[in-house]
């Protein structure tokens, strides 16, 4: 997995900030560069403004406009940016419609660091 995300820069959108601090130690600890935009409009500007990320992992129930939206936004600007939808819903029409507005990949919250790992491994490998 080092390899893998050796020098990726990674976006993290995600409002709870003690999930922003675990997921940020998980990945740094896989040498990624890791960014937080803790409301979706944030991440949207980012992408608009131009900066790259190799991935992002999207909250998909954040305030003010959820993270399909921010989802569907993101691809309309950048569509070959692999997103990775965090939810804490198993529900198969959650799932369903996170792959509807865009991701390529989903984790379940709670997720332990070998789901996300697959989960990352799976959009990122060739």
């Amino acid at each position: 997995m080092e390899q893998l995300l050796k020098n990726k820069r990674i976006l993290v959108v995600e409002d709870e900030e003690t999930n922003w601090f675990l997921l940020r130690d998980i990945l740094e600890g896989y040498s990624a560069e890791v960014v937080w935009a803790e409301i979706g409009q944030r991440a949207i500007d980012m992408i608009s403004e131009g900066q790259h990320f190799d991935l992002i992992l999207m909250d998909i129930h954040l305030p003010s406009m959820d993270g399909l939206e921010v989802t569907e936004k993101i691809k309309s600007i950048h569509p070959d940016i692999p997103i990775i939808a965090q939810t804490a819903f198993a529900l198969d029409n959650e799932i369903q419609n996170c792959y509807a507005a865009g991701c390529d990949g989903h984790v379940l919250k709670p997720f332990s660091i070998p789901e996300l790992s697959a989960a990352i491994e799976k959009v990122l490998k060739p």
